[in-house]
């Protein structure tokens, strides 16, 4: 973004405007990520330690997501190159 047309201090607002947007969308994610592998992975509740196949599951919950966060930026990159050069 350009904030050129700001001075100093409404540069520095908006900049830590956006780093705040930026850490609760990451957090947004997170929560979502440990939210939806706990509930699909947590089955036993009898011991505070996870089981070989909770912890392979919560592995394979998190690597899906990882991949599928990974692949869906990779597209919104490419549809956002398109769009910028499409409007030239």
């Amino acid at each position: 973004m350009d904030f050129s047309q700001f001075n100093g201090a409404e540069q520095a607002h908006m900049s830590k405007v956006i780093e705040k947007k930026q850490m609760q969308d990451f957090m947004k994610l997170y929560s979502g990520l440990v939210e939806r592998c706990f509930n699909a992975c947590a089955q036993d509740f009898t011991t505070k330690a996870l089981t070989t196949n909770e912890s392979t599951c919560v592995q394979n919950c998190t690597d899906k997501f990882l991949k599928h966060s990974e692949r869906v930026g990779a597209r919104f990159a490419e549809h956002n190159a398109e769009q910028m050069q499409g409007g030239k």
